[in-house]
């Protein structure tokens, strides 16, 4: 396990962009809006708006895949190097006979790669042995020093590696050990993890050693569909055992084969050679007849070659020893698996003892062995097949398993850090699988395409085509007009056609970039998340160099691999070596964008399901001629053309718009100019022959360069006498030895030719200047004569074909279009609503006056302008005729409603007409009126009638008229007289009740008109008797009611306009609950606290991020943060169970402790702020100010470990007022000195002791109302009782109970000591408080010093008079130097749970007598911490120079106080108090007495001073049978008080 990756830091975030609804509308813009910020990352985020949510299109039932399988340890670089490494050493070894066994040095694995690696480094074995520096070894590979581990490195590497070294450098291994690790029992078995054969890439079929196979396990024997498969295996015909060829994935089947097989195959015994002279002088060996017939029997594997072989006489020539070149003692004859060479087994160095049994390989095979540089490495593909809810199962189950917790469960920053610690792993062999570039056409995409058919419903089916034409779309988006690969014809999988991505927990994505250097976009449909990281495109090369430089050997075997998507590298590594990284997680239903040639890599959180593709735009394609460049170095194959994507954009010129065009102009400018410069070297080597080719006509592999492996389109250099290949005119060297005259050149555009593309290009990228001309001149009017509309239409419509970009120009034009259609459709609608007589928005006479000078203004001639001034005048006329109407005395009703038609039929607004309304709007309201007040009409509400009344002030005056609004207003007088009593019971404050209410409403009633307030009044009567029940059915329940419940029932009935005698009874138990609850809180909360009562009580469950304490602390000065009841899961409605409050509240305990400690231990590890090398750039804690605390003037919690600015938290004070007693504790005696500190998050109130906690919890049982403090309180009270227990049990053992005398004993001798005389100064009496902080009473005195006031000159005592605090800060600075410790020899079984239990002590919100005797014996048994002493000095010195004044302020006001005192009665005074404070709580005498009865209670119960713990420590432990709890059960039963009709605790 690599150590290393325990430290994994995440690298910092890349840029996240939220697009609005109308940015989003574009993808291309806004790609190229946000790319200045975005390309400096390499890589962002997108979340599209809300709303916008793709249906996933996948047909889930009918997608199948099979997954690569992915084995994490095996991805990563550097592993990746140390496995290669490893498993050449295991071959070496195995073919010895051993299995190679890695020893463990200083309880972890030996790395035997970066041993090899430094040794080399070194100098060498032999420099290093003869220099003596195997401790420099192993100082390098990071062992402590002083352990002799420098010959425990060396014994391993001349046991293991040096025999390895020497074999490969072709050194014989006489003196080598062939089975070094038989004595090493005790270390594990080395399991190689054959990389190379684990692979979509099949190796190669030379390779007979199988590492994929397990060590000493049987050869797999292939079945017969293997056989039909396999052309190799129907050729080779291999059915018994023995090594088979590699790669061909077969498994074995049943054992019983092997047997059957040795048993089915017979041979002879033997072949006898016999010497005969042949003809030419030589002696041949021969064959006797009689061995050719001969019984068959089972053979061996070597004779059954022989049998083979037995008519070749080479063959038989060559069965002899290959060292001692005999061919005698022949079962002594070794034949080698490999070469099939002959041995003896006495010949081979070392000599064997016998025949070894199974494969056996020469030391010339183990040499070609060992020195074969690796296969390529890749991914092989799993043998299942899955669907997607059986791989989902899967995935889920695999991760739920390995972090033991549900998936969703799992944080996504414990996932990344177990990745990389996963992939930096030797020892730990995880495998995945990954669902990678399944392609979408034949799987179907996970976005709706335009094709696709099903049974969807009308709506559907319009979403649907909404999101399958969006440009967001990942089938669509690689076509868009402006997207470069549109112009290329093919479906290009994984760049036009978009790949699918099917993952799960650890599966991953490795380091690369795209193909070309595109874009790349993806999307996660659902899932976990995606995490990626991401390098720009600035340090893609800085990448590389990096990757090369710390993993050479794979680089040297694979010159492309980043090209091959199989190679990580932890991202703190690359930080490291100044690559900088960015990263982040790809949520469901988010984007992520890369950029060209930004490199990136990720895994998956978990089971999801991503898509993806890329796009190229006009910004892309200097990015993609400079990839081609690369790729020509690397000879790495081209996926398209890039010149002929070029052309092909340059022989359409106007589809490009103008951004496109620009761009394509200017590559295709340097493509020329290059063509040109390599077409004259051409010439320039005799080159004269050529011939026009269409070579988009031919396959790629067709036309691709021999030497660099380019994609050839503008030219090619071929050969009539070679024609199998061609070379790109960048190597006209490396084509063929042939003559230069039989060489042509093979083009497809002549240099004439491409000039006029070129021009093509210029035109379309100027044609807009040209149109801007024309329609500047058509809008200025600059010749005179006005543009009919088709032809500034017809302008416009050439911007659009053209693509012109938007400008003002293009805009005004529009603005002008639409004006002048605007215009039109007003004509249009006036001249057809006269014609159709229909009724229509009418216009004013002003309105048509304006129309008609806005169409003569615009510089559009339009011939509608004749319909308008038509329409003018039978306006004109209509006015004459409605004047003369109206002027008569009595005009017939015949007549008013004919201009009335005739006006409306003109469309226009005539002042006349409303006169005429008029007139006919009187008859109309009359006859409105007779039908509200008949006797058979339904009774209209009161504001009917009243809508009625007022449209009748609105209607033109009558004799009529007015005498029906007389008695519509008489009727309307009664009604308002009863909806005022009605309105006046509502509002009144003083309430009315119930019985009086139903005598307003029963006499309302026999009014004959509907009146609002009567009826609400009657809802308001109902509301109260609903009121009223819910009150019975409260107070006669099995329970108290709840708090809440009863100020919901006080704010309901307050506000009910109905006189309730209950009301006051609940207001009463409200106030008295609030009462407790504020006494509480008085208690507990500090001055100003940022946090509630309920809060303070409950445990802080989330201790283990100091990041979110801090958070939270900040937040709760601007109240946005979170209680801590909701932080421990408690609902509104858990709040009022009491059961729910105590469980959660036992499981926060445990949560508060596992989290202080976790915090703990992440402070401890951070840089103490003083420490002379942190400087605030290297500090890593922040101070509730917000700042880095460095240097002096800095206090580190004794809670969780964090540190704090000295003046920003309340500190602990060495000096206060009160003066010491003869008896209080020697000032040497440092550890009872108060230096304890606490910070602010950990100390969140006041601590109160046991007893005050005691007596709010009696006053809590006489409460008739159930509080969730209450619960709380008692759930505080019940875990503060039983720490004390513990810590009780604890002081009275018997190891304690001595180290308390032992410390009693100190503090006596330095009692004694007469060492004060000896000071130099002496203590004023600011210096003799007590120093526990607070000026608690039960703490231990600082001893003070006996004045002696005749070694004291005047000047001294005047100084000490004036300035006595700064005396006792200079005496006790003075005393550090002989302060010594630790005064007391705590144990390891001693101080455990001293510790534990201080801990536990620290965070109850209690003040307990055991918590500061287990502080002082810790103190005790350590050194003093003079750090933190002298930090308070220094931090008491500020405060001391400004104490004077507020003393002496603070005396006068209490001698005024005095004489006020005496001149008053204390009686009257005491009455008065009494007065006032009734007056101000608005409490009644009997909440009043049960106040009174609670404070008095508390008095009891608190007492007033407490003797030091550790007195009553000895006192209580010379008894020996005492019992540690014998103060408890006066206290216990407390808690045990429930609630009538409560559950008990």
């Amino acid at each position: 396990m690599d150590s290393g990756t325990d430290g994994f830091l995440p690298p910092p975030e890349c840029p996240v962009f939220e697009p609005t609804w109308a940015e989003f509308r574009d993808p291309l813009d806004y790609i190229a809006k946000i790319r200045p910020i975005a390309e400096k990352s390499g890589i962002c985020k997108i979340r599209p708006p809300a709303d916008w949510q793709p249906p996933f299109a996948v047909e889930v039932d009918n997608f199948k895949f099979t997954p690569r399988i992915q084995r994490l340890n095996e991805l990563e670089a550097e592993t990746r190097v140390k496995l290669n490494y490893l498993d050449q050493i295991a071959k070496f070894w195995e073919f010895q006979g051993s299995s190679l066994k890695i020893p463990n040095v200083e309880r972890r694995i030996l790395d035997l790669y970066s041993l090899s690696k430094i040794v080399m480094e070194e100098g060498g074995y032999e420099a290093i042995c003869k220099d003596r520096r195997w401790a420099r070894v192993a100082q390098r590979l990071r062992y402590p020093p002083g352990k002799n581990i420098g010959s425990l490195l060396r014994s391993h590497y001349e046991r293991i590696i040096y025999p390895y070294e020497m074999f490969q450098s072709g050194a014989n291994l006489v003196q080598c050990n062939t089975h070094p690790f038989d004595s090493e029992d005790k270390d594990k078995e080395y399991k190689p993890h054959s990389i190379p054969l684990r692979q979509s890439l099949q190796p190669s079929k030379f390779s007979s050693y199988s590492r994929r196979a397990k060590w000493r396990q049987p050869d797999p024997v292939p079945t017969e569909e293997d056989i039909k498969k396999n052309p190799e295996l129907k050729k080779l015909q291999i059915y018994g055992a023995g090594p088979k060829m590699m790669g061909l994935g077969l498994m074995a089947k049943d054992k019983t084969l092997r047997k059957k097989d040795k048993e089915g195959i017979i041979c002879p015994h033997a072949i006898t050679m016999k010497e005969e002279p042949s003809g030419d002088g030589k002696v041949m060996l021969t064959l006797p007849k009689e061995d050719l017939n001969h019984n068959l029997e089972p053979c061996t594997k070597r004779t059954r070659r022989l049998q083979k072989n037995h008519c070749s006489a080479q063959f038989i020539d060559s069965y002899v020893c290959r060292i001692c070149s005999r061919g005698d003692e022949d079962d002594k004859l070794l034949l080698c698996d490999g070469c099939d060479d002959n041995y003896h087994i006495f010949c081979l160095l070392p000599p064997l003892p016998e025949i070894p049994r199974g494969v056996w390989r020469c030391p010339k095979c183990i040499m070609a062995e060992c020195k074969r540089l690796p296969e390529a490495f890749g991914f092989e593909q799993a043998t299942q097949e899955y669907t997607l809810q059986s791989f989902g199962e899967m995935a889920d189950s695999f991760k739920a398993d390995y972090f033991n917790m549900p998936v969703h469960m799992v944080p996504t920053e414990l996932v990344e850090k177990e990745f990389w610690r996963l992939v930096s792993s030797i020892e730990e062999d995880v495998t995945v699988e990954y669902g990678a570039d399944i392609h979408s056409k034949e799987f179907g995409s996970g976005f709706p395409v335009a094709s696709s058919k099903g049974n969807l419903s009308p709506e559907e089916e319009v979403i649907q085509m909404e999101y399958a034409t969006s440009g967001w779309n990942l089938n669509v988006m690689p076509v868009l007009d402006r997207s470069v690969l549109c112009h290329i014809n093919a479906d290009i999988s994984g760049m036009k056609v978009p790949w699918l991505y099917v993952g799960m927990v650890f599966s991953a994505f490795c380091w690369h970039i795209e193909d070309h250097w595109s874009y790349s976009i993806n999307y996660l449909h659902w899932g976990e998340p995606k995490t990626w990281y991401g390098v720009p495109s600035l340090a893609a090369e800085h990448l590389e160099e990096v990757m090369k430089r710390l993993t050479p050997e794979l680089f040297d075997s694979q010159p492309d691999l980043l090209h091959q998507l199989v190679t990580l590298m932890n991202p703190n590594t690359l930080m490291s070596h100044g690559v900088p990284v960015v990263r982040t997680n790809q949520c469901a239903g988010e984007f992520v964008i890369t950029f060209p040639r930004a490199y990136h890599s990720g895994f998956n959180q978990g089971y999801n399901f991503a898509e993806a593709v890329n796009f190229c735009t006009a910004d892309w394609l200097p990015a993609g001629r400079q990839c081609i460049e690369h790729y020509r170095r690397l000879r790495r194959y081209c996926v398209f053309s890039h010149e002929e994507l070029i052309c092909k954009m340059a022989a359409f010129p106007e589809k490009l718009d103008l951004n496109m065009a620009l761009a394509v102009h200017k590559e295709m400018f340097i493509m020329v100019q290059e063509e040109r410069r390599l077409r004259k070297a051409l010439l320039e080597k005799g080159i004269t022959e050529a011939e026009r080719e269409a070579f988009e006509l031919l396959p790629d592999d067709e036309r691709q360069c021999i030497k660099c492996k380019t994609t050839c389109f503008l030219s090619a250099l071929a050969c009539y006498d070679c024609p199998d290949g061609l070379v790109c005119l960048s190597h006209i060297n490396d084509l063929c030895k042939c003559s230069s005259s039989r060489q042509y050149l093979r083009y497809r555009y002549t240099l004439d030719e491409l000039p006029t593309m070129l021009h093509k290009l210029k035109v379309r990228a100027e044609s807009f200047d040209s149109w801007a001309n024309k329609v500047r001149m058509a809008l200025e009017v600059e010749d005179g004569r006005k543009r009919s509309f088709e032809e500034l239409r017809a302008l416009e419509s050439e911007a659009r074909e053209r693509r012109f970009p938007n400008s003002e120009l293009l805009q005004r034009l529009k603005n002008c279009l639409n004006e002048a259609e605007a215009c039109v459709s007003q004509v249009l609608r006036l001249v057809s609503g006269q014609k159709a007589r229909v009724e229509t928005p009418q216009l004013t006479l002003t309105e048509l006056q304006v129309l008609l000078e806005q169409m003569g203004s615009l510089p559009c001639a339009m011939h509608q302008i004749r319909d308008v001034k038509g329409v003018l005048e039978q306006v004109e006329a209509y006015q004459a005729d409605a004047r003369k109407a109206l002027g008569s005395l009595s005009p017939s009703l015949g007549l008013l409603r004919s201009l009335l038609e005739r006006g409306q039929q003109l469309g226009v607004e005539v002042p006349e007409a409303h006169q005429l309304q008029q007139q006919m709007e009187q008859a109309r309201w009359l006859d409105e009126v007779k039908q509200a007040l008949a006797p058979t009409a339904q009774k209209g509400s009161l504001v009917i009638m009243q809508a009625l009344l007022v449209t009748g002030t609105k209607v033109a005056s009558s004799p009529s008229v007015d005498k029906a609004r007389a008695e519509l207003q008489e009727l309307l007088t009664i009604a308002e007289c009863w909806e005022e009593k009605a309105h006046f019971c509502l509002k009144d404050r003083q309430k009315h009740s119930p019985a009086t209410l139903e005598a307003i409403i029963h006499e309302a009633e026999n009014i004959p008109v509907y009146l609002p307030n009567i009826q609400a009044l009657k809802d308001a009567l109902t509301k109260a008797q609903a009121w009223i029940a819910d009150v019975d059915e409260i107070q006669n329940g099995d329970h108290y009611p709840c708090l809440d419940d009863l100020e919901g029932l006080v704010a309901v009935g307050r506000d009910l306009p109905v006189g309730l005698e209950e009301l006051r009874q609940l207001e009463l138990q409200v106030l008295t609950a609030h009462s407790w609850r504020e006494k509480a809180s008085k208690t507990f909360l500090k001055k100003n606290s940022f946090y509630t009562l309920l809060e303070v009580l409950c445990p802080c469950v989330d201790a283990s991020s100091d990041g979110n304490r801090r958070s939270r602390w900040m937040e709760r000065e601007l109240g946005l943060c979170i209680s801590d009841t909701e932080l421990l899961g408690l609902s509104a409605q858990d709040l009022r169970d009491p059961g729910s409050v105590i469980v959660a509240f036992k499981e926060g305990e445990q949560k508060e402790k596992e989290g202080i400690l976790q915090l703990r231990r992440t402070n401890s590890a951070k840089p103490s702020p003083l420490a002379s090398s942190t400087t605030a750039a290297s500090a890593t804690s922040i101070c509730v100010c917000g700042q880095v605390p460095a240097g002096v003037g800095a206090l580190q919690c004794d809670l969780c470990q964090e540190w704090f600015h000295g003046g920003c938290v309340s500190v602990p004070r060495l000096l206060s007022s009160q003066r010491p007693s003869l008896t209080s504790s020697p000032l040497l005696a440092w550890w009872e000195w108060d230096t304890k500190f606490l910070c602010p998050l950990c100390m969140r109130s006041r601590r109160p002791r046991l007893e005050t906690i005691l007596a709010l919890l009696v006053a809590l049982q006489r409460l008739p109302v159930r509080l969730p403090e209450g619960e709380a309180l008692q759930c505080l009270t019940e875990r503060a009782i039983g720490w004390q227990g513990r810590a009780r049990q604890v002081l009275a053992s018997e190891d304690v109970t001595a180290l308390l005398g032992q410390l009693a004993e100190v503090r006596q001798q330095l009692q004694a000591e007469p060492r004060l005389e000896e000071l130099p100064t002496q203590l004023s009496a600011p210096a003799f408080e007590p120093l526990r902080g607070g000026g608690s009473k039960d703490m231990p005195k600082v001893q003070g010093l006996l004045e002696n006031r005749d070694r004291m000159t005047c000047p001294e005592e005047v100084a000490l008079a004036q300035d006595p605090s700064k005396r006792d800060l200079d005496l006790l600075s003075s005393l550090l130097p002989q302060l010594s410790g630790p005064v007391l020899e705590l144990s390891e079984e001693t101080r455990a749970p001293l510790e534990e239990l201080m801990l536990e002590g620290d965070l109850l919100e209690v003040t307990l007598d055991e918590n500061y005797s287990i502080w002082q014996l810790l103190q005790a048994g350590q050194p003093p911490d003079l750090k933190r002493i002298r930090t308070l000095l220094e931090l008491e010195k500020p405060e001391h120079q400004g104490s004077r004044t507020r003393v002496r302020t603070l005396e006068k006001r209490q001698r005024r106080q005095q004489k006020v005192d005496l001149g008053r009665n204390s009686k009257d005074l005491q009455e008065e108090l009494e007065a006032k404070k009734a007056r101000s709580s608005g409490v009644k005498p009997e909440e009043q007495e049960f106040v009174e009865e609670a404070e008095h209670e508390n008095i009891l119960l608190t007492p007033t001073d407490h003797s030091p713990i550790l007195k009553g420590n000895r006192n209580s432990l010379q008894q020996k049978d005492s019992d540690p709890m014998i103060s408890l059960p006066s206290l216990t039963p407390l808690l045990h008080l429930s609630y009538p009709r409560h559950q008990v605790l």
